[in-house]
């Protein structure tokens, strides 16, 4: 995606509608006449914008619209849409993989589930594969955790809350389910089976926020998906 530092909105050339820029994925043509994503948004040369998600780029893909914007005969193959995608999945697995040589990610249940109740997690990852038992197990220790921070009276005074309310996001960690497998998560934590994983407050866990949602609202999550809003 495109740096957020860049404020100027883009217009898709599907849509026509004008947004921020990371809310698009930007086009290049590359030196054999394919069209090339531009997933961070530097790739020299005329770009053009589309909407980031699948079926927004099938069609500009179906409509011809990216040798209509590139002003040239730019080659669109049907796979542009998979290859958008592996690319954004390899940008949130490397951002990932940041945050952990970074130090800010736990993984395993019981380590996750131990700092889901601490104030330093900004949000927890469950694998596709994770079963609805450990999921809820952690879901509980979160609730317990967000009590803790509107607890009234003198439990308000306490220093642990304090911690608490300093670190947390405003409506809590984020919970972020099934965006990717457990191999992925492997791959990218160094691990072996790795289902569950938490998310330490850090410029590399934000990093990667932005990129996972990126991925999740190009596979058709809501377009208003923002993992970083509210940290704290």
């Amino acid at each position: 995606m495109a740096p957020r530092s860049e404020t100027a909105e883009r217009s898709c050339i599907v849509t026509r509608a004008a947004q921020p820029p990371e809310g698009l994925v930007r086009f290049v043509c590359g030196p054999d006449g394919a069209v090339v994503p531009d997933i961070r948004g530097n790739l020299p040369g005329r770009g053009v914008w589309v909407t980031c998600r699948r079926d927004i780029v099938t069609e500009a893909v179906r409509k011809r619209a990216f040798s209509r914007g590139l002003k040239t005969d730019a080659k669109a193959g049907d796979d542009l849409p998979d290859l958008v995608e592996a690319l954004l999945l390899r940008g949130a697995l490397s951002a990932l993989s940041m945050a952990r040589k970074a130090g800010l990610v736990v993984t395993g249940f019981g380590q996750v589930t131990e700092a889901a109740g601490k104030g330093s997690v900004i949000a927890v990852l469950h694998a596709r594969e994770a079963a609805d038992d450990g999921r809820r197990k952690i879901g509980q220790a979160l609730k317990r955790r967000l009590r803790a921070i509107g607890a009234g009276g003198d439990a308000d005074e306490m220093p642990e809350n304090a911690a608490l309310r300093q670190h947390s996001p405003r409506s809590g960690p984020k919970v972020i389910a099934g965006i990717f497998a457990s191999s992925e998560m492997d791959l990218a934590l160094g691990g072996a089976n790795v289902i569950h994983a938490a998310l330490l407050a850090g410029g590399a866990s934000t990093s990667f926020l932005k990129c996972a949602a990126a991925l999740a609202r190009y596979r058709g999550g809501a377009p208003d998906t923002d993992w970083t809003a509210d940290l704290s």
